[in-house]
C-alpha cells in the first residue's frame, strides 16, 4: 500500500467477517502477531502491516507517532470497513490509543499488549542511544540485548524458538527504519485515554520490564470499562512467548463482545478490571 513517499506492507492473513487490524511494536512485523492470526480468522478478516521503516515497509521522510497514526487510518480505510477491532503490541499500542482517542468512530474495540502510555524519562534516553547504536553499528548489538532484557526467565530456559524468532525479528529491521522509530518512540507523550470509548482488553507479562503490570493496570484504571490480564511468565514479547494464552484471552474477550447486551440491573454485576491470571501456564 503506497501511502505519500512511503510503502507500507500491508498483509492479509485470512479470516472473514469483522475487520481485526493489527499493529506490531519496536523491532517487530506482522510476523509478531501469526500465532494470533491462525485463530482469531476463525472469527476475523486479518489485516495486518508493518509500521513505517519496520521490516517490509520502507519510509522516506518523517516517521513519527503522529504519521503512524495517519498510516493506520490510511490502512483502515484501506480495509473499506466501517469500524475495525484494533490490537497491538509495545509501541503499536500507543498507536492504537491514540487512534482510538482520535477516531472513536472508527473503533470497536481495542486489545493492547505489553501495552504503555509513554516512555518514562530514562526509556527516553536509552532509545535515543539506541537509534545511534543503530545507525552506527547496525542491529546485531540491539538484537542480543533485546532477546536478553525483553524476554522472561522462563522463555529463556524453556523456549529457545522464541529467543531465536525475536533476536530475528531485530536482525531484520533496517537500521535507519529502526533508528527513526526509536527516536519517535522516545518523543511520544501519552493520549487522552479518557477518550476511549471502546471495550478494551489490556494485557501485560508479569516479568515485562518494559510495560510493567502496573502500568497496564494504570491504563485499565484511565479507559472507561476496561479490563486487565495479567500473563504469568511472561516478558514484552507475549504474543510469541505466551501464544497458547493469548489466543485464550483474545478469544474470551471478543467471545463477549458477540454475546447481547444486557440491560442495566440484569444478570450478574460487571466484573471489575482487575489481573485475571490466565490458565495453561506453569511455572
Amino acid at each position: 500500500m503506497q501511502q505519500d513517499s512511503r510503502t507500507i506492507g500491508l498483509e492479509e492473513l485470512g479470516g472473514q467477517g469483522e475487520t481485526l487490524v493489527l499493529v506490531h511494536g519496536l523491532g517487530g512485523s506482522t510476523n509478531t502477531w501469526f500465532p494470533q492470526a491462525q485463530v482469531l480468522k476463525r472469527d476475523f478478516r486479518i489485516v495486518a502491516y508493518d509500521l513505517a521503516g519496520s521490516a517490509r515497509s520502507r519510509a522516506a521522510g518523517d516517521i513519527s507517532m503522529a504519521r503512524h497514526v495517519e498510516d493506520l487510518l490510511a490502512v483502515v480505510h484501506d480495509t473499506g470497513s466501517p469500524r475495525v477491532h484494533l490490537a497491538g503490541h509495545s509501541m503499536g499500542t500507543i498507536v492504537c490509543q491514540y487512534f482510538a482517542a482520535e477516531h472513536p468512530e472508527l473503533v470497536a474495540s481495542l486489545a493492547l499488549l505489553g501495552a504503555f502510555p509513554e516512555p518514562p524519562e530514562a526509556a527516553r534516553n536509552a532509545l535515543r542511544e539506541r537509534a545511534a547504536k543503530a545507525r552506527a553499528e547496525g542491529m546485531r548489538g540491539i538484537a542480543d540485548a533485546i532477546v536478553a532484557g525483553g524476554t522472561s526467565d522462563d522463555t529463556k530456559t524453556n523456549q529457545p524458538a522464541v529467543l531465536a524468532f525475536v533476536r530475528e525479528s531485530l536482525m531484520a529491521q533496517p537500521p535507519e527504519g529502526y533508528a527513526a522509530n526509536c527516536e519517535a518512540l522516545a518523543g511520544a507523550k501519552a493520549a487522552d485515554l479518557s477518550r476511549i470509548a471502546c471495550p478494551t482488553l489490556v494485557l501485560n507479562g508479569d516479568q515485562d520490564r518494559t510495560a510493567p503490570p502496573d502500568v497496564g493496570r494504570a491504563i485499565v484504571s484511565a479507559v472507561r470499562g476496561a479490563e486487565f490480564v495479567l500473563l504469568p511468565g511472561c516478558g514484552h514479547w507475549p504474543t510469541v512467548e505466551r501464544a497458547k494464552q493469548v489466543n485464550y484471552a483474545l478469544s474470551l474477550f471478543y467471545a463477549r463482545l458477540r454475546k447481547p447486551q444486557q440491560a442495566p440491573g440484569e444478570g450478574d454485576a460487571p466484573a471489575q478490571p482487575e489481573a485475571v491470571p490466565v490458565p495453561g501456564f506453569q511455572p
